[in-house]
């Protein structure tokens, strides 16, 4: 009886475990399956956990993390941008239907039985896949940021009666693609949702050619200068162009240009032509070398007129030299330069050249029927030899192919650098500036000076220039107050082109 009695106690306490176990099964199974209906633990969309939570709450959660605006920081001002303003739009139903791909990848049972056994499940994320509208954001860039904080450069400006110039102020601007990648960027992201906005920083701008204009015309009225004014400035990189023809406070017409006396300016038009003849007589020259390198530095940097004489005589021709000489500037369009007779006294004129320049009858500069030219086309010629010799063009190699080369007219620019004289142009650039230069001035039969020129090329580290001024006074020039109104003019043009 006893052991029947044993027997049937561990036979109820065994079912009671069973039962137990059962019950527990029954528990796990069905609180497995609330969890199963969810999403898988582990589980990321866009970065964003979502285990365990049902399609409502993921696409919740997913919304409230993207929805979040994206902070832009321009310097010190701060900017946020909603993403809807951008039309950023979640495909929340593609990210959700990817993580129910996920949840029943495992069937049920296996997955119920890794729950049992407390197994933990790999860490999946779902990319995020998103629309943006670049259009949108790029619009929303230039309406409600650059053009609200942008600051353009302010040119520099001169300053009232001197010839300086006041330094602008530099600019500001958003760089508008870097910012569209960097935001766009900043959107995808559910945890870093603050851009530093790239900026681009734009140096003030220059004055403008019509300031500079007026600043000169001011210095000559400053300066009282009661005779004739003719400049021509050429921007040896942009081609940009001043010129006038000013008399005390009047502008007159500069076309054609004024005729001028060219006086020792046409020593330019001389080295041309004898370089021309240099090199078709390479094989035969018609002096040693080394005596045509002695003329040519005596005639440019000393301002020699014999050497001038004797160039055109031997190198070009004796009996026509001068008219060769005007027969070449007219050949590269030049139609107002010429030379028509010989240096020395007492020689001839070889004929009287009328022009469209001194035939005008508004301005009377009395230019002497040897030998004369005007602003533009002595700058004109200055610009030809410029080109030829930095980048093998302009016209000297145009009209004269094959008798004249880059290294003749680089030969040319050296030969006016060496022309030192430290007054004129030359005076109004700083020292050590590089300028390739011939200046002139004559007297007449009762010495009296009534012209003063110089044609240059300046070498400057904001810009390289072809400038000329020529001035005229019917009456009598002044030496001091006259060159030193060219050095003014210089200095202001130096000025203009090396702002600080």
């Amino acid at each position: 009886m006893r052991n029947r009695g044993s027997f049937s106690a561990l036979r109820w306490l065994s079912l009671l475990f069973v039962l137990g176990a059962v019950i527990l099964f029954i528990l796990q199974l069905v609180q497995f399956s609330r969890v199963w209906a969810n999403l898988p633990n582990g589980l990321t969309i866009a970065g964003i956990p979502v285990g365990q939570l049902d399609r409502q709450q993921a696409a919740q959660r997913l919304l409230s993390a993207y929805s979040l605006p994206v902070e832009l920081h321009y310097n010190d001002a701060v900017i946020q941008i909603s993403p809807s303003v951008v039309g950023f739009e979640l495909d929340l139903e593609s990210m959700l239907a990817a993580a129910d791909l996920e949840r029943t990848r495992n069937p049920f049972w296996n997955a119920f039985w890794d729950y049992l056994w407390g197994s933990t499940e790999n860490r999946i994320n779902i990319p995020l896949r998103v629309s943006i509208s670049e259009e949108r954001l790029r619009s929303f860039l230039i309406e409600e940021v650059a053009n609200r904080y942008d600051r353009p450069p302010t040119s520099a400006v001169p300053i009232p009666g001197t010839i300086n110039f006041q330094s602008g102020a530099e600019g500001l601007s958003l760089d508008i693609d870097r910012s569209i990648l960097l935001i766009d960027a900043a959107l995808r992201s559910s945890t870093n949702r603050v851009v530093d906005l790239p900026l681009q920083r734009t140096s003030s701008t220059r004055p403008s050619m019509q300031n500079l204009e007026i600043l000169l015309k001011q210095t000559i009225d400053l300066a009282d200068f009661d005779g004739l004014v003719g400049l021509y400035l050429l921007d040896l990189q942009s081609a940009q162009e001043i010129h006038f023809v000013y008399q005390q406070g009047r502008d007159l017409p500069t076309q054609p240009d004024a005729a001028f006396t060219a006086s020792s300016t046409i020593k330019i038009p001389i080295m041309v032509s004898a370089f021309r003849r240099i090199g078709e007589q390479a094989q035969n020259l018609p002096l040693p070398e080394e005596e045509i390198r002695r003329l040519m530095e005596d005639m440019i940097v000393l301002s020699g007129n014999p050497p001038a004489d004797r160039l055109m005589e031997r190198v070009i021709d004796q009996a026509r030299g001068p008219l060769l000489v005007t027969e070449d500037m007219q050949a590269l369009g030049l139609e107002n330069t010429f030379l028509s007779g010989y240096f020395y006294t007492g020689a001839p004129l070889l004929v009287r050249k009328q022009t469209p320049a001194n035939q005008r009858t508004d301005v009377l500069t009395q230019p002497d029927p040897y030998s004369q030219t005007t602003p533009s086309e002595i700058g004109g010629l200055l610009a030809d030899i410029y080109h030829c010799a930095h980048n093998g063009g302009g016209a000297l190699l145009a009209v004269f192919p094959g008798e004249v080369t880059q290294a003749e007219c680089q030969d040319m620019i050296n030969y006016l650098v060496a022309n030192h004289i430290a007054v004129l142009v030359q005076a109004g650039v700083p020292d050590g500036t590089r300028v390739a230069h011939k200046h002139g001035w004559v007297l007449d039969a009762q010495f009296v000076m009534h012209d003063i020129s110089d044609a240059a090329i300046v070498y400057t580290p904001g810009g390289n220039y072809v400038l000329t001024i020529f001035l005229y006074h019917p009456v009598q020039m002044i030496w001091e107050p006259s060159s030193a109104l060219v050095t003014d003019l210089s200095r202001a043009i130096y000025n203009f082109y090396n702002i600080p």
